[in-house]
Parts: structure tokens; sequence; C-alpha cells
């Protein structure tokens, strides 16, 4: 910490008990109001933690940070300068501090080498006397016991007080003559560096602000743009942004393979689930629908996106596409049911799992309430969180009630092939191909006797009794067994090897598992060729 800067920590009392402030930001804006009458005096506001944490980033306590890199330090100095008056105007730019490195009055002695070789003298015998004069230099030993200690000359405290002092002291030249030092050399105040700091053996100076009010990214954006168009930077001199803003493109970096691995995930789920495609895809709608709803609830909120943001839509996207996963699980459950009409049995289906899509969605809502509202600490993290996932929820679960049964109808009606009921012509067929009468009524002998069938009774004895009827019947049940056969996972391999791969004095154990997985349209397409086998099996019956 440079000599100039300084921690002090302000304990408030419980939040209930404020009079003057209603939040954080209010009170920063009240107290920077007061402190803003100490001239020359700039004040940063943060918490201690989130300041601790800020110095572990970067070495500046500000939230962001502009390092400006180069040789020299007066150079640095007045480019850091010009930096802060153009971008502290800039929205939600606060508390701006830039670093000091200059200004520390130091004396520069100045040597004047023509007067020193006059007077056949030499910079060495000069530097020495001013060295012995001011910071001291050893003479000899001081014994005590075992003890020893330089013993060290220098001018004494009266002596060393001002830069006359400097001026007046007086070195020897080689004939004995003593003189002043001001006789061979300038002296004068002008101002040092007060500090030099490095990144990777480069001298830096930096800039730092806190964010209020507004988004990271768009603020140092602007200052990006000002900077390019009003700040020259010389040659070989550059400028980097860190803090929270490299924080925000690391994550950004991350989430922006995290996102798509999940909703690859999820599409894969559904699809091992349902065993379809077409059904996967339809559930996975669910997705856009609900990111509409957090879209919008962080607009209305005025809230930036950021990456509590983004953790937010991965886990809005799971709780929407399960409420997708209810219904469509029922639909298919109400077609196993004999429910073919598809009108029916959206309507049946919507109306039966009506209520546990509003509660999943009321839970999961419910459940993030508190931090959507929330002002204590932490706060800036949990309430786009939870705005993502309260107001995405909102419009999945009216969409999904809605658009996902049209999808439905409207997929399913396309590959849904009326057929007309062949029941009656067949049993003709059959009773023509077994000789018996197209009469109203049939005659079948049994052990007491002889007894009258109706029409519906010999169709019914006929299909019994066929052969042909009896093959078409175990093919289908053939087909039907083969079918939970047919989707064809390869067997899982594994292999044992011992030898030396690494150390020759230790033998290793290597142990290999491999599970090979095909494209996911090759099982569906297996599948589709499985059921096609049984609706052929099927035709042959009738």
């Amino acid at each position: 910490m440079p000599i100039e800067a300084g921690d002090m920590i302000v304990k408030l009392k419980p939040k209930k008990e404020w009079t003057s402030a209603k939040d954080r930001e209010e009170l920063i804006e009240k107290m920077q109001a007061d402190l803003s009458v100490i001239p020359n005096a700039t004040f940063s506001f943060q918490q201690p933690i989130q300041m601790r944490f800020n110095e572990l980033l970067t070495g500046a306590k500000q939230d962001v940070v502009l390092k400006i890199y180069g040789e020299d330090l007066d150079v640095l100095s007045d480019l850091a300068s010009d930096v802060g008056r153009k971008i502290k105007n800039v929205e939600g730019v606060e508390d701006l501090y830039v670093e000091e490195i200059t200004g520390l009055p130091q004396i520069s002695i100045q040597f004047n080498r023509d007067k020193i070789a006059q007077y056949g003298m030499n910079i060495e015998d000069v530097n020495s006397a001013i060295e012995t004069g001011f910071a001291g230099k050893a003479a000899g030993l001081v014994y005590e016991g075992e003890r020893r200690f330089d013993l060290v000359v220098r001018l004494d405290n009266a002596s060393r007080a001002d830069i006359t002092d400097v001026q007046n002291l007086f070195v020897s030249t080689p004939t004995g003559q003593q003189i002043p030092l001001s006789e061979v050399a300038d002296i004068s105040y002008k101002p040092g560096p007060v500090q030099i700091q490095r990144d990777n053996a480069k001298r830096r100076i930096t800039l730092g602000f806190n964010v209020r009010n507004r988004d990271v990214k768009s603020i140092v954006n602007d200052i990006q743009d000002i900077v390019g168009a009003k700040v020259k930077m010389p040659a070989g001199y550059h400028i980097t942004y860190g803090g929270q803003f490299k924080n925000l493109e690391e994550a950004n970096a991350r989430l922006a393979v995290a996102l798509p691995v999940a909703l690859l995930l999820i599409l894969l789920l559904l699809y091992f689930t349902f065993r379809s495609v077409k059904q996967g895809l339809l559930i996975f709608t669910a997705i856009p629908l609900s990111a509409i709803g957090g879209v919008f609830a962080l607009l209305i909120r005025d809230m930036p996106f950021s990456i509590s943001a983004g953790v937010g839509f991965i886990a809005l996207f799971g709780v929407a596409v399960l409420n997708g996963i209810v219904l469509i699980a029922e639909f298919n459950r109400l077609a196993k049911e004999g429910v073919n009409d598809i009108y029916e049995r959206v309507r049946i289906g919507t109306r039966v799992r009506l209520r546990p899509v509003l509660m999943t969605a009321a839970v999961a809502s419910l459940g993030f309430l508190p931090m959507a509202i929330s002002s204590s600490s932490g706060a800036e993290v949990q309430r786009p969180l939870a705005t993502v996932v309260i107001g995405g929820l909102i419009t999945a679960t009216a969409l999904t009630l809605v658009v996902l049964p049209v999808l439905y109808i409207y997929f399913t009606k396309s590959s849904f092939k009326m057929r007309k009921p062949k029941t009656l012509p067949t049993a003709i067929l059959l009773l023509g191909f077994l000789g018996l009468p197209s009469v109203m009524n049939a005659q079948v002998p049994t052990n007491s006797g002889t007894r009258v069938l109706t029409l519906q009774q010999s169709i019914d004895e006929a299909l019994k009794n066929n052969n042909s009827i009896k093959i078409a019947e175990y093919n289908i049940n053939v087909q039907q067994a083969l079918k939970k056969g047919s989707v064809t996972i390869p067997k899982t391999e594994i292999s044992y090897t011992q030898g030396v791969v690494s150390n020759p004095t230790i033998n290793d154990n290597l142990i290999n598992v491999t599970q090979r997985f095909d494209f996911p349209t090759v099982y569906s397409n297996q599948s589709k060729l499985a059921q096609e086998r049984i609706r052929s099996s099927e035709n042959t019956r009738l």
C-alpha cells in the first residue's frame, strides 16, 4: 500500500435503525457528499471482503482497474491523469482513483564536470564525501565482548536538516583546499518517484473505479471508445482492463462452453427418455419459451446480463423442460390406453397435468422469491439469478400449456394415418374361405346337439379357428418382442495391461474401459424400422 493510501472500516448499525438512508447506495452518496469538502482526497466505498478480493485479483481495491504500461514514469503519470479526466464523467464510474507514482520531493545533485576537472577532482571522491556526510560510512570497528559493530562517521543531525546543508558541504581538493559542494554541482529540489510498480518486469500505473447503477461491460466499452478516440498512446505504451471486467470476460468464456453443453445434455436425456427425436425436440421448445420471460424480467427490473443471470438461465431451462416432460409423458400414456382421438388426448392430458405443471413452476418461483427481493450482502449476485428463473417460469408455464399441445397436435397429426375398419370385409372373406354360408345365422355341432350362431358369433368363431390369423398374430408378437431389442448399444470393453510404462522399477497396472455410442439418429432409425415391421405384420393379418 503506498504512503498516501489508507483503509478505514466504518461499522454500521443494523439497517432497521438507519435514519438518513434507505439502502447502501444512498448511504454511499451521502457519505461521499459530506467527505467531498476535504481537498485532494479520493474516497472509495466498498465492503472489506470485496476489497480484499479485488486486491488479490489486480493489486488494486477498486472494482475495475485500468493498467497503463510503459518505461518513463513521468509519461505514465501524465497518461493516467489524462485518462482519468476523460473517463470520470462516464455513467456508472464512481470513486475514481489514479495511482500516484511521482511527486515526492527529492534533493537532486547535478555535477558540473568541467569545474570538477579544473580542481583536479573526480566524481568518485565527491560522491564519497556526500555519502559519508549524509548516509554515513564505516570508519572502523567497535568490540563489546564477543560482539562487534561498525563505527560509522557522518554529520550530526543539525548539519543534515536542510538543502543548504548539502550545498555548504565541504569537499577536499587534491591540494588540500576545502570548497563547498555548490561550487562543483547544481543542487535543487525536484519531484521524484513515490513508488515504482511492475507487472511482468514492466513498469505500470493503475487507475481504478467502482461500478454503481450500471453493468461493467457497457462501462468498459465506453471507456475503450474514449481511450481509442481521445488518448494518444506513445510507442511502447499500452493499456489493459482488469478486475471485475476480466472476471466477466473469463466467466463469459466458460459460460459459452457450459451453456451449449447443458443444452446438449438436456436434449440427449430427452431422447433417451422418450426414444424419439421428434418428442425430444417438442419438449426442447420450452427452452426458448422460458428464455423469453427471463430476458423480459431483466428488462423490467432494469438489470444487466451478468454471470449470475447466465447461471439462472441454465437452472431455468431444467425446470422448464420438466414441465414439457410431464405433458408429453401423459399424452403418450393416454395413447397407449387407446385414446386415438388426438384432440381428446390433448384435452384430457392437459387437464390432468395442469396442477402438476403449475405446482412445479410455483414451487421453484416461490423458492427464488426471497433472493429476487433481497437487499442484503450478496444481493447483486442473487437478484439477477432469481429474476431470470421467476420471469422465465411465468412465460414457460403459460406458453407450455398452450404452445406445446398445439405443436404436439401438429407434428403427431401429420404422421397420423386414419385407417378404415376392415373387420367386416375380412370376416366375410374368411367365412367364404372356410366354406361357411354367408347368412345371418349359422349352425355349429356340439356334444349336446346343434347350436345356432349369430353372424357376429360366426365371425368370432372363424377368426378363432383360422390358422392364417394365428400365424399373423404370432408374427406380430415376434416383431413386438424384437422391437424391445431393436436399439442396440455395443458392449462395454474392459482391458487390463500390466508392465513397465514410466518407471522401470515399478510394474504399472493399466485398466481401460471403452464404451462406444452411435449417433442418436441411428437409434431412432432402428426403433422406426422395428415399428414398421410391426405395422407390416398387422397389415398381413388384416
